[in-house]
């Protein structure tokens, strides 16, 4: 039946009992599945990791400043890597930077969540926040006597 509609026989189930096939134009059919396959990925959001990093030794304006750095970004709906970077001896107070990173998350905590809590890695001490799913907007609830209804223009001569 196949060779007759110049078709392809392709196997869709082999592990079922009997197998399952269907007759159809293998090259069209894959290029149709590329193009869903390409459809699809046009759709994702990809999700980036972006980081602000910070010094013990930061004022509270600049604290701020770069809090507000870390919402936007997570706002956009990137993940984002919070590091504190010690130098020389500010490495023997790492409660200094751990303390930092509380008052940022605190800042933050309305729109993110804490991914991977403060850990040091080197010289470096950081944590990953994560955007918490975006609410949607509430309904607003009409006004007895305004559904549907198109208000309509008079003119009296």
């Amino acid at each position: 039946m196949a060779r007759q509609a110049d078709l392809d026989l392709v196997e869709v189930a082999p592990n079922s009992d009997p197998p399952v096939c269907r007759i159809l134009d293998y090259g069209k059919f894959k290029y149709e599945q590329s193009k869903k396959e390409r459809d699809s990925r046009k759709h994702q959001h990809h999700v980036v990791l972006r980081e602000v990093r910070f010094k013990p030794k930061i004022d509270v304006h600049d604290v701020d400043f770069k809090a507000r750095i870390a919402e936007k970004l997570l706002r956009e709906g990137d993940k984002v890597k919070v590091s504190v970077m010690f130098r020389g001896r500010e490495l023997t107070h790492p409660q200094i930077g751990r303390d930092l990173l509380d008052r940022v998350f605190d800042k933050l905590k309305e729109i993110a969540i804490v991914e991977r809590p403060p850990t040091m890695e080197g010289r470096f001490m950081s944590m990953i926040l994560t955007p918490t799913a975006p609410k949607p907007p509430a309904k607003q609830p009409k006004a007895a006597g305004e559904e549907g209804q198109v208000p309509v223009a008079t003119t009296e001569t």
